[in-house]
């Protein structure tokens, strides 16, 4: 797997922005879309786990007045 290298263009417009991105993502072929997708999760699992810290699960019981 590639990785991916960033880019940065400026737009006039949100609508332009939008257009540019279309474009882009017809442009490339379908193994290249689900390589970005594989590559994006990637790093977002990566990020959930970083931040986790393993941190000990909590547990509360509640004693509630019988009614």
């Amino acid at each position: 797997m590639r990785s991916m290298k960033p880019v940065v263009s400026k737009y006039r417009t949100f609508e332009e922005a939008e257009t540019a991105t279309r474009e882009f993502y017809a442009r490339i072929s379908p193994a290249e879309r689900v390589e970005i997708l594989f590559e994006l999760r990637a790093r977002a699992h990566k990020e959930n786990y970083a931040s986790s810290g393993r941190l000990a699960r909590v547990y509360r019981i509640v004693k509630l007045p019988r009614r």
